[in-house]
């Protein structure tokens, strides 16, 4: 089985008003199959209510590490 493409972005070093747009750009740039792994320094739930809401089962929200220092995510595209 081939490795699935990830990805990274940190997101950490993105001013707040331009992160949601930047990982949607990112992710909408995806091929099925292919992943986005965000790094974070909190929580990010709110994109995860945010990517249900607009996208549905499209994407795969998979944690990787959850706090509470560090928040990695891998957003893979189904």
């Amino acid at each position: 089985m081939a490795a699935i493409k990830t990805t990274d972005l940190d997101v950490r070093i993105i001013p707040p008003r331009d992160k949601h747009a930047t990982i949607f750009a990112k992710l909408e740039a995806l091929a099925s199959g292919e992943a986005l792994r965000i790094f974070n320094d909190h929580d990010p739930k709110p994109l995860r209510y945010q990517l249900q809401a607009e996208h549905g089962s499209v994407f795969a929200w998979e944690p990787e590490k959850e706090g509470p220092e560090e928040w990695i995510i891998r957003i893979r595209k189904v």
